[in-house]
This record gives C-alpha cells, sequence and structure tokens, in this order.
C-alpha cells in the first residue's frame, strides 16, 4: 500500500483535507470538510476550505465499507473447475475486486471443514491464510484483510482444523453452518434436487439417492462437533454468529449457546425470533439487488420492511454493499435514509466484530473513506483511502 497521501507527505504525519463534499455521518449528511491527520480524522466543519484541499465537487465522502462475510477469496483459488491458482496471486487479484468494490475492512470467510461438494476446503484453509498474513504483512494489500471462520459441523475434522488456526492474529470473527440438504438453506429438497440436477446432469432419482446416504451418513455428527467449536470461540472471545438460521429452534439453540450475530436467517420467523432474541441480524447485500434468495428463502427486501436487516454482507459480490446501500435509501417505499443504509455496511458490521476504531466518519475514528459519485443512480467511487493514505 502507498503510505503517501494525495500532497505527497510521508502517510502517518501528512494531513489529508477533503472539502466540498457531502458527509454521510453515522446519523445525518453534512456539507463540509473533513480533516485527516495521523490516520484519523481530526475534525469535520460545515463549510468549505480552499487552501490546500481536495475538492471533491459535492459528491458523497462516507465511511469505508466493513464487509463481515464474503466468500470471495475461493473463487480466485479455483477460478475455474479444478484450477488452483497460486495463493498469493489469488489473495492479490480478491484484494483487487475488494478495494474496487469501497471495502476498507473485510473479513474473509473461509471455511472450515470439508462438505460433500467441496472436499478440497480442509486442505486449502491454512494456504489461505498463509497467502494473507503475507501479503497484509508485505503491505501488497489495500483493503485490511481479516478472517471469518465458517466452521461446518458436519465435518468431524473441524474441530482440529479450527483449533490449528484459531490464535492465528488475523482471525477475528467465527460463524457456525450446517450444510446438508432438508435443513436450513436448503430446507426445500425438491428444490435443491433440481438445482443439483441440473447441475450435474444426474436424474432426480439419483440425486435424491444422494441425499438419502449423505443425511444418513453426517446428519450426528454436527451433534458432537457444534459444542467444540462454540467452546473454542467462546474460549478466545471471538464474536459468534449462526449461519442460515431457518427454524425458531435454529435461533434458540444458538441464543442458548451465546451466539450474539444470526446470519443470513432463511425465513421471516427465524427473523422474528433473531430479534426477540436480541441477536444482530445479517443478510445478504445480492439478495436485495437481485430482487430475492438465489436459493427460493426469504427476500431481504421483506426483511428490510419490519427492520429485521441491521448488517448487510456481500456474500459472493463484494461491489453489492454499496450498490445495495444506495438502493435501499432510494427507495421510496423502504424507511431507511442514506445514513441508515450505510450504518448496515459500516458502523454496525465494525463495532459487531469488536471493530470500534472505524465504521463513521467522526473524530478520532480510522480516515478509512470513500469518494463517491452518482450517476442515474448508480453510485461509483472515485477514489478510497484508508487510514487516510490514497489505496484507490
Amino acid at each position: 500500500m502507498d503510505m503517501t497521501s494525495d500532497n505527497g507527505a510521508a502517510g502517518e504525519t501528512s494531513t489529508l483535507v477533503l472539502t466540498n463534499a457531502r458527509i454521510v455521518l453515522a446519523d445525518e449528511i453534512v456539507h463540509g470538510t473533513v480533516t485527516v491527520k495521523g490516520g484519523s480524522v481530526v475534525s469535520i466543519d460545515a463549510g468549505l476550505t480552499a487552501a490546500g484541499a481536495i475538492d471533491l465537487g459535492g459528491d458523497y465522502l462516507v465511511p469505508g465499507l466493513v464487509d463481515i462475510h464474503t466468500d470471495h477469496f475461493e473463487k480466485h483459488v479455483y477460478p475455474r473447475a479444478h484450477v488452483r491458482w497460486d495463493f498469493m496471486r489469488a489473495a492479490l487479484a480478491h484484494d483487487a475486486q475488494i478495494i474496487g468494490g469501497g471495502v476498507t475492512t473485510v473479513f474473509d470467510s473461509l471455511c472450515v471443514g470439508a462438505t460433500t461438494d467441496n472436499p478440497e476446503r480442509a486442505q486449502i484453509l491454512a494456504p489461505m491464510i498463509d497467502a494473507l498474513e503475507r501479503a497484509q504483512a508485505g503491505g501488497m494489500l489495500r483493503s485490511e484483510h481479516l478472517i471469518h471462520l465458517r466452521c461446518e459441523i458436519t465435518d468431524p475434522e473441524t474441530p482440529a482444523l479450527m483449533q490449528a488456526n484459531i490464535d492465528r492474529p488475523i482471525v477475528k470473527v467465527i460463524s457456525v453452518m450446517e450444510h446438508l440438504p432438508g435443513i436450513r438453506q436448503s430446507r426445500d429438497v425438491d428444490a435443491y434436487v433440481s438445482r443439483a440436477s441440473k447441475s450435474t446432469g444426474e436424474s432426480h432419482a439419483i440425486v435424491r439417492e444422494k441425499i438419502k446416504l449423505l443425511v444418513a451418513e453426517k446428519s450426528h455428527i454436527g451433534e458432537t462437533v457444534r459444542p467444540k467449536v462454540v467452546e473454542l470461540a467462546r474460549s478466545r472471545g471471538l464474536p459468534l454468529l449462526s449461519h442460515d438460521d431457518t427454524d425458531i429452534e435454529h435461533v434458540d439453540l444458538a441464543a442458548d449457546e451465546g451466539v450474539a450475530i444470526s446470519e443470513f436467517p432463511c425465513t421471516m420467523e427465524a427473523a422474528r425470533e433473531a430479534r426477540a432474541r436480541a441477536m444482530l441480524i445479517v443478510a445478504g447485500a445480492p439478495n436485495i439487488l437481485r430482487g430475492g434468495s438465489q436459493s427460493g428463502n426469504i427476500a431481504v427486501r421483506d426483511l428490510l420492511n419490519e427492520k429485521l436487516v441491521d448488517i448487510l454482507a456481500s456474500d459472493y459480490v463484494p461491489r453489492s454493499l454499496l450498490d445495495a446501500a444506495f438502493m435501499i435509501a432510494a427507495d421510496p417505499a423502504l424507511d431507511y435514509d442514506l445514513p441508515a443504509a450505510l450504518r448496515m455496511v459500516t458502523k454496525t458490521p465494525a463495532e459487531a466484530a469488536g471493530l470500534g476504531d472505524r465504521g463513521e466518519i467522526a473524530k478520532g475514528k480510522r480516515a478509512d473513506l470513500l469518494h463517491v459519485g452518482l450517476h442515474d443512480g448508480h453510485p461509483f467511487l472515485k477514489a478510497v483511502w484508508r487510514q487516510g493514505m490514497r489505496v484507490a
């Protein structure tokens, strides 16, 4: 990362002044000037400053986005089926897309434990983390990359894999997931069979027989694996998320375990129960942009209408956070202004992950900032600063 700001001064001691901006604060928009020194915001002033300032031309200045869950790194490790890319080069390609979406803090969500569809995940976990650590230590990454370990409880090897990686300083968030047909995300078995049949070319009958064998083999594993995952996360004091809650019982189990965040609830009843149990709720930004779930589950728009979304995650499209926030704010049928919509992709996920130093434009906070233009309803990045340094 280039450690000089726009005025060419040394990074940690330089002063950056951004003026003539619509500054999106946590609760309001102010037309004015932001001054940054030593990587932090030192003042926010209503009014314009000319001398030595960068004129944003009346565009938006918003906090750098915080993405609590993206699976995107793995797509660069496997750019095509059966093609494994060099891990370092994959990390750099991934980072380019992350920062290109305005995400200055990303939680790369890496699978702990193999699934039937992706048995290689157990082998690539440590090398992916190694690559991110090396690249970050070498100043090669423009976004700050942290790790969200997604722990698959249907694999008996998950606790050992988790134990081997959980104490790395880069690991900050843990989630518990269970991918079996007939439960959670894939509760609709007929829909799952149809998707699998199209993907593999196998008949519905063959797919159903495979599902029967799979469930018989793995359905009992989670009873012993899940408590171990939860205990490891709690012993380290890491935020813990429950993935794809579908039934009320899923939410209650998680809440009783001390889980504070329900990630991607699949049904309205699960989301309502999560709110009743005082849990934060994470939803997928691609869902709101598509107009519905790619798995046939609850539409995020319906959750937004009931105020059942606290955090949006990009999941599989890094750019989706920026688009979703502006889309939600522009929709008169949804009761969210731009500061409220942006909190779901900045302040709230930062705080949920224990990162109170960022996520909003405020005095003393990290100067992770986006210069955003708007054309025909589409937000687009003009510049990105991380800790006051220009990175895009």
